[in-house]
């Protein structure tokens, strides 16, 4: 019977609505993970995978071929606008054959199917012959009406053994008066055994296939852990520039208005003739860029929930494309991996990235196939063995035409007793022997075999190119994340001095030693140095991810259950240690 599959859900979860007040969607970091591990369509996606690796090994248990399963992983985000150390993962590794180059991966003595096959057939006939010379059989119209039943059992076993059962039943029924038995009852059974000794025996042979697709099952499962950090590093880094953005239309605002303020007392010192007309013109310049400013933040930051709210969801709705998305931390906590050296991050690297277990698993794999393709290499050497019965019957004919001896038989009568003598050895036939068949240069398998020893030694030099791609990424995440700790310092201190210089021109504003424009300029600086401190932030946010990422940890930092990834349904809210919330 066909399989099914159920019908897609696309309904986005109702975390989603239940995080929404007044017309906002206010989300934590904490929030965002949870709801892409509910909604994500790339995680959605990659479900499907486990079902089509368990049915790629219900298919080589059959005896199939393992037909791989696509373990590819993606980045599931657009870029938000601001990079950080060296980017999520990314691996494009399938498991299984494929691509224009055919490979010798789980090559080797052709695999049977496992499953047995039942097989039945039959037939009634009727004929009637004329016949020119009535010696031969007594009558002018010879009729003959028969029945045949033939049934079969066969089955390949893992060792290569064959196993093949046969039955056949025959009934003929005659008008010719030169038959002792009229009807005749016939049936005959057979068993026949073959086993591989050289090609094709034994379990490593025909079970390679259930092995690569094992460790397939493995790799989909290492692959989706892979995935759903990808995903997580994906959504932090959409967060923070969000959070960015966020804090970014805040201080373009609070300059706009302090703008717009200082226009406003100008002009009313424009009235009483305080200042000249000149002064006014700069405050209505500083107003028109501050609320250009303000309008290119505003649309970065409807930008940024676009980007975001389409990772949270399976599907769009109306109601939540255009609803405003409040980010409630705007601060990350301590990472460990902040103070750890290079040699233990590359430590937690290997024990915790799957990448370092699918390479193990492609790597073992290569080298058990180098083993099973030698295995063709070997002459076809075949024993067999056979062993049959025949049992008969039908009763006397009435009509029979012949002498006393020739009408006289002793075959028993009935249908039970032609069983039986079928198989109690009355009337057996057996045979043993060996077949064998020896390829005298065999030249395909032997360059298939070669290659394969070749494909081998690339795979391990694969191995040993992604562990220093590995270490590489580390040193890599670790540098990005000392840099934006350095531009973090350096962009507090210029927004310190930036917010220290302005409190000075208000004070001296206040008794007259500087103009309010001169105030004005000073407020701009600092709403410029505000804006690149939260740029240095989410730099420095996004780097804590990347490093988590490089070195396995993002899940257990973030408290992610990969049951719940998988199932799709978080049972629990990740972790956000130590976050920094959004003031009302």
């Amino acid at each position: 019977m066909p399989s099914t599959v159920p019908e897609l859900n696309l309904q986005n979860s109702q975390r989603l609505f239940d995080l929404i007040r007044d017309g906002k969607l206010y989300i934590s970091l904490q929030d965002a993970i949870a709801l892409a591990l509910e909604n994500n369509l790339t995680l959605a996606s990659f479900r499907y995978n486990f079902p089509i690796a368990q049915a790629d090994l219900q298919r080589t248990k059959a005896g199939g071929n393992a037909n791989g399963v696509n373990t590819g992983v993606v980045s599931t985000t657009a870029s938000g606008g601001f990079g950080g150390g060296g980017g999520s993962a990314a691996s494009n590794a399938t498991s299984g054959n494929g691509g224009l180059v055919t490979t010798t991966l789980g090559a080797g003595a052709a695999v049977p199917s496992f499953d047995p096959l039942l097989i039945f057939s039959g037939y009634v006939q009727h004929t009637v012959t004329p016949e020119p010379n009535v010696s031969q059989v007594g009558v002018e119209l010879y009729k003959v009406n028969n029945i045949e039943v033939q049934s079969q059992y066969q089955q390949y076993f893992p060792l290569g053994t064959y196993l093949q059962v046969n039955y056949t039943g025959f009934r003929a029924a005659n008008n010719s008066p030169y038959f002792a038995v009229n009807p005749e009852l016939l049936s005959t059974f057979q068993v026949q055994l073959q086993q591989p000794l050289l090609y094709g025996f034994g379990l490593a042979s025909n079970e390679r296939f259930i092995h690569i697709a094992k460790r397939n099952l493995q790799g989909t499962d290492l692959a989706f852990q892979q995935q759903v950090i990808a995903t997580v590093t994906d959504i932090e880094n959409l967060y923070w520039d969000l959070v960015n953005a966020y804090q970014d239309v805040q201080v373009k605002t609070r300059s706009l208005e302090y703008a717009n303020q200082t226009l406003t007392d100008d002009q009313k010192q424009l009235e009483l003739q305080n200042i000249p007309a000149l002064q006014v013109m700069k405050d209505q310049s500083a107003v028109a860029t501050s609320e250009g400013d303000l309008t290119i933040a505003k649309a970065t930051l409807r930008h940024n929930e676009l980007l975001i709210k389409n990772d949270l969801t399976r599907t769009d709705d109306p109601s939540i494309d255009e609803i405003t998305v409040i980010p409630l931390d705007l601060q990350g906590g301590p990472d460990p991996n902040e103070s750890k050296s290079i040699t233990q991050l590359i430590d937690e690297a290997m024990k915790n990235r799957p990448e370092v277990a699918i390479f193990r698993n492609a790597a073992e794999v290569q080298r058990q196939s180098v083993k099973d393709i030698n295995s063709e290499l070997l002459p076809q050497l075949y024993l067999y063995g056979y062993y049959g019965g025949t049992g008969a019957a039908g009763p006397k004919n009435p009509n029979c035409d012949l002498s006393p001896a020739s009408c006289a038989t002793s075959l028993p009568t009935d249908f039970a007793s032609m069983f039986a003598n079928t198989f109690n050895y009355s009337a057996p036939q057996y045979e043993v022997g060996v077949n064998l068949v020896i390829n005298l240069r065999n030249r395909v398998v032997k360059a298939d075999q070669f290659r394969a020893v070749l494909a081998y030694r690339q795979s391990q030099i694969a191995q040993e190119q992604q562990q220093k791609t590995l270490r590489f990424d580390i040193r890599d995440s670790q540098f990005a994340l000392v840099q934006a700790q350095a531009r973090v310092a350096a962009a507090q201190k210029a927004r310190d001095l930036a917010q220290n210089t302005f409190d000075i021109a208000k004070k001296e504003q206040d008794v007259g030693a500087i103009s309010r424009y001169d105030t004005l300029v000073m407020e701009q600086s600092l709403a410029v140095a505000e804006s690149a401190f939260f740029t240095a932030q989410t730099l420095y946010e996004k780097a804590k991810a990347d490093i988590d990422r490089a070195t396995g940890t993002t899940l257990d930092r973030t408290g992610v259950s990969i049951d719940d990834a998988r199932n799709g349904v978080v049972t629990h809210l990740p972790q956000n240690p130590d976050v920094v919330p959004a003031k009302p």
